[in-house]
């Protein structure tokens, strides 16, 4: 009754008439970048990450509730109309909804993503209500070498599980954490990786690695291919904009299932939704084999309706392990977090304590920003394919130029806007090889974290490396961590095997 006493006052936080602009606001950005060919929803948070600096804390996360939440709609948007997701979460989105559209059933195929994404989502947020502040209160049994098990669980899970290759996903991880030891080490006073450059010893800002590696390096990459790959021809969506009672009753199966399958996946550091939704996407196939006319390779609408439930429950879901353990466990969970760090604030069980009016305002705008998203989406969903129409070297320049003002705001320093650009190529050349960004971007987040934690755990018992696994905390991460790479280890094996026949 308590989370309900507070969720109503965070209502009344975010239900505010400039508030509930922010939020409709931005959906609608959120939404914008999302739908524009080769961008996603961890690039629009990125990208409209420096435009909030300007609004109160409450502000400006209630803003980011909208754009999170839009962004994945636009990924959906693009990857039913255009078969281009703007994530590897919407991937298993565009077998059967792409193919909704050909059969000019795209109005049907959007409104079931915009409902399954409103259910799982909803579902999500109610989980977080009730879950975030008993995970806050268990997180106040970590200790120091509690959080450095958390931050190597993120680590290797994240590192080996996203992608193909675990050693790419270690690359990645590397790279992260590389860029997280520069500057001046607060412990000793010393430089790390500076190359004696004054500007880089208070270390690299994680808002311009954030811009560059997601937003300028998907430009470079875009422009590196612009004469390489086709251009696609957008779907024409034509005829009612909303599922029939028949529709509705063969999807509504599909959302509940895909809802189960996302919301354990929130905490789960797997990278982020690709692992559920397509896991749902799957159990849904198999169920379809066992009809008498298999649907499935037609324009199945359960094809589309579980795995857009269970990737906005994960979405949900991980903002609950974000808020209540400081956790990310996706890309864009990350920009989050370096969002409340360049308030100053540090997500955790102290969140809820020291910023009460935060957290539930926060927490209300996410149903806030789902129903907003359902009222503006479900009607002009076809709409966001116009901005298709841009020309692709006015879009990405403008891109370009956004990038750099927004990262040169931040600081007003030139060499700010010459490191945007190093790290922009390194993002490219990461795309270029197919290494995952998520594992770069948590490494990068989490990198301090685990460095001070495993200072403080050994300077607590006077260097004894024992301490990491002298509680049952540890014992239980590492043994997950066990599990699920014991598990990542033999699917693998299994897939390879099968491949090879």
């Amino acid at each position: 009754m308590e989370s309900i006493s507070l969720l109503m006052d965070g209502f009344a936080g975010a239900l505010t008439p400039m508030n509930l602009l922010w939020v409709v606001i931005g959906c609608l950005l959120g939404t914008a970048v999302g739908v524009m060919p080769g961008l996603g929803s961890s690039m629009a948070v990125a990208l409209l990450l420096p435009m909030t600096f300007a609004l109160d804390p409450t502000s400006a996360f209630i803003m980011f509730a909208g754009v999170y939440f839009g962004g994945l709609f636009g990924d959906s948007t693009m990857a039913i109309l255009m078969n281009t997701p703007g994530q590897a979460s919407a991937i298993a989105s565009t077998f059967e909804g792409h193919r909704m559209a050909k059969d000019g059933r795209a109005p049907q195929a959007l409104a079931t993503a915009a409902i399954g994404a409103f259910i799982g989502g909803f579902c999500a947020s109610v989980v977080v209500v009730f879950l975030a502040p008993t995970l806050a209160d268990l997180s106040n049994n970590f200790g120091a070498a509690e959080f450095f098990a958390l931050a190597v669980f993120a680590f290797v899970a994240t590192s080996s599980i996203v992608g193909d290759s675990a050693t790419k996903g270690l690359a990645s991880l590397v790279i992260g954490l590389g860029i997280a030891t520069i500057g001046i080490d607060t412990t000793t006073g010393t430089e790390r990786a500076t190359l004696g450059i004054p500007e880089m010893f208070d270390g690299v800002s994680l808002v311009t690695v954030t811009v560059a590696v997601l937003a300028l390096g998907e430009v470079f990459h875009i422009a590196s291919r612009v004469r390489r790959d086709p251009k696609t021809v957008a779907m024409k969506a034509g005829g009612r904009a909303w599922l029939s009672k028949a529709e509705f009753k063969e999807a509504a199966p599909a959302w509940a299932r895909g809802t189960a399958i996302g919301l354990p996946f929130g905490v789960i550091p797997v990278g982020g939704s690709e692992v559920p939704t397509f896991m749902a996407y799957d159990v849904e196939r198999r169920l379809d084999r066992r009809r008498a006319t298999p649907l499935f390779g037609k324009g199945a609408i359960r094809g589309l309706a579980a795995p857009e439930a269970a990737g906005n429950a994960t979405t949900g879901t991980a903002m609950g392990a974000l808020l209540a353990l400081g956790l990310p466990v996706s890309a864009t969970a990350a920009i989050m977090l370096a969002a409340f760090r360049q308030y100053g604030i540090q997500p955790g069980p102290q969140l809820f304590v020291n910023r009460p009016d935060l957290v539930w305002a926060l927490l209300a705008s996410f149903f806030v920003a789902l129903v907003v998203l359902l009222v503006i989406n479900l009607p002009f969903a076809q709409l966001w394919s116009k901005l298709l129409l841009i020309p692709p070297p006015y879009l990405y320049a403008g891109i370009t130029v956004f990038c750099g003002l927004g990262v040169y705001a931040l600081s007003a320093a030139r060499f700010d806007l010459f490191l945007l650009l190093f790290i922009g190529v390194i993002g490219f050349a990461l795309r270029r090889f197919g290494i995952p960004l998520a594992p770069l971007m948590i490494g990068m987040v989490l990198g301090p974290l685990a460095e001070s934690s495993m200072r403080d755990a050994l300077l607590s018992s006077n260097g004894d490396y024992t301490t990491f696994v002298a509680s049952p905390i540890t014992w239980a991460l590492y043994g997950i961590l066990a599990v699920v790479l014991i598990i990542t280890v033999r699917t693998r094996l299994v897939n390879r095997r099968r491949s090879d026949v």
